[in-house]
């Protein structure tokens, strides 16, 4: 484990002297221990000059395994603390930045009612991330927008929700509340995003405004649903978002419904193939929760 530490810090760092400020060591020792592994190893894993440090190709293959090994060695630890109180479990939840809206408060909330002390560490992740973070484990869970599970991973859908127009507080259709034909958009600036931060919703967006009768030429990129909406309250042009995202947005921001309603995005739950009792317990509970109550669709 020190080995593995050691090598991270470079590895991340690739400058000894930061690392070994990073591991509260002086230079010399670390720089010992790294030769030390790669004798060990029978292999170069850095490139050292005078002015750089870089990673060999066996290098990046062992630094992914430490970084395992250093999660499985936390997960270890923090499973004998909480057997020894009687408590159990982490789960790294990996999730869309508008999922933190949406469900996930409330989803959350009943989860820690339900199983007390399990652990959860989240963080943002686009949803193209989800499958090679749940492979690799440094994700248990995946709150993604639709996407086909891979091999070695399952997605369970647990919301099915349409598409809104957002548009800014002064556009022309704003104080439009009938639904309205998407091609009325189709000469104004647009904010996109980009396909492979999320393929499905990506392909959904682009489908609907075929349907509509005009292919939009985007002015404006965002990474997420949340960024697409902040973009809309700047000014910068419309887009089309899942209502559920509407819930938790700036009130100067207008959702439109659309004539072409029909068009839906899935909000999915992906895990491995064979979860973990208490992911599988998080799933099942998200999709119990999410089916009791819709979130309020401002529009």
């Amino acid at each position: 484990m020190r080995q593995a530490r050691y090598f991270v810090a470079v590895a991340e760092e690739l400058h000894f002297g930061r690392a070994a400020e990073r591991l509260r060591m002086s230079q010399p020792p670390l720089s010992q221990a790294i030769k030390q592994t790669e004798r060990q190893l029978g292999c170069e894993l850095l490139h050292r000059t005078h002015r750089s440090v870089a990673l060999t190709a066996a290098g990046t293959v062992f630094l992914q395994q430490c970084r395992a090994l250093i999660r499985q060695a936390e997960d270890a630890e923090a499973a004998v603390r909480h057997a020894a109180v009687g408590h159990g479990g982490r789960i790294r939840l990996g999730a869309v930045a508008s999922a933190f809206s949406w469900p996930l408060p409330r989803v959350l909330e009943e989860f820690h009612a339900e199983v007390p002390g399990v652990e959860i560490r989240t963080q943002e992740i686009d949803t193209h991330e989800a499958a090679a973070g749940l492979l690799d484990r440094t994700l248990d869970c995946a709150i993604v927008r639709q996407t086909a599970p891979v091999r070695g991973t399952t997605a369970t859908t647990i919301f099915v929700d349409r598409f809104v127009a957002a548009l800014p507080a002064d556009h022309r259709a704003a104080d439009t509340f009938e639904p309205f034909d998407l091609g009325e958009l189709a000469s104004d600036s647009w904010v996109w995003l980009h396909r492979h931060i999320s393929p499905d919703y990506h392909d959904a967006m682009g489908a609907m405004c075929r349907a509509a009768g005009f292919s939009p030429i985007p002015a404006h990129w965002a990474r997420s649903v949340t960024s697409q909406i902040a973009m809309v309250d700047c000014g910068l042009g419309v887009t089309v978002v899942p209502a559920a995202a509407a819930a938790a947005a700036s009130p100067s921001v207008c959702f439109r419904p659309l004539r072409h309603g029909a068009t839906t995005i899935e909000l999915s739950a992906m895990t491995r193939s064979d979860p973990e009792p208490l992911v599988g317990r998080l799933t099942e509970l998200m999709t119990r929760s999410v089916a009791k109550i819709e979130p309020s669709h401002p529009v």
